[in-house]
């Protein structure tokens, strides 16, 4: 889905949402911004990821998979949630900004893959996935499996694992998997050149 917002647009989403986790840290509550751009209104599934600078490691991961909310204001509260309700990672430091990468992706609306050939159906690099159980869901954007180097079937098993449900439960009846497709945007360095991936 590349092309459907500009670099101008990613620069400002960015800086958006690290502007939400400084305030965050500072004031304990959402940022309150205005926005008047009407793409910028829309709502849109977004996730927020921070990775650390230069290692790259995950630092926090919080989003929005079906479009709940408009696209600015779902921004500054996963940015926020990354840096401080990922249960995975302690809350992100005001000192630790300043190595921090802060990566956007703007998701697609999820669609249902049915089963049979699923693997066949998925595209490393393009293709989120999110597969759902009784109660447990887990999801993962498109440039995990990409740079995990994962086949379509591993991508699976690790989306299961992430719904903490066992690894072959996307071939069982009463499990369902959804692909989506993101745009995806990323600091090259903290508070650097913002590229798409």
């Amino acid at each position: 889905m590349s092309g459907e917002f500009s670099s101008a647009d990613a620069k400002k989403l960015v800086s958006l949402a690290r502007k939400s986790i400084e305030y965050y840290s500072a004031a304990g509550r959402f940022l309150s911004e205005p926005c008047e751009e009407k793409k910028f209104l829309e709502k849109r599934g977004v996730f927020v990821t921070l990775h650390t600078f230069p290692e790259r490691e995950l630092r926090g991961c919080i989003g929005f998979p079906y479009p709940v909310k408009p696209l600015w204001s779902a921004v500054i509260e996963a940015a926020a949630e990354a840096g401080f309700h990922d249960p995975r990672f302690e809350q992100v430091k005001a000192s630790e900004m300043e190595k921090i990468l802060v990566e956007i992706s703007i998701l697609t609306l999820p669609e249902k893959a049915n089963a049979g050939d699923l693997p066949g159906k998925i595209e490393i690099g393009k293709n989120g996935l999110i597969v759902k159980r009784k109660y447990r869901s887990g999801l993962l954007l498109p440039q995990v499996a990409a740079e995990e180097g994962w086949d379509a079937e591993t991508f699976l098993e690790h989306c299961c694992i992430k719904a903490g449900i066992p690894t072959n439960s996307w071939k069982l009846k009463g499990t369902d998997t959804f692909k989506f497709q993101a745009q995806v945007f990323s600091e090259k360095a903290p508070k650097g050149i913002v590229e798409e991936a």
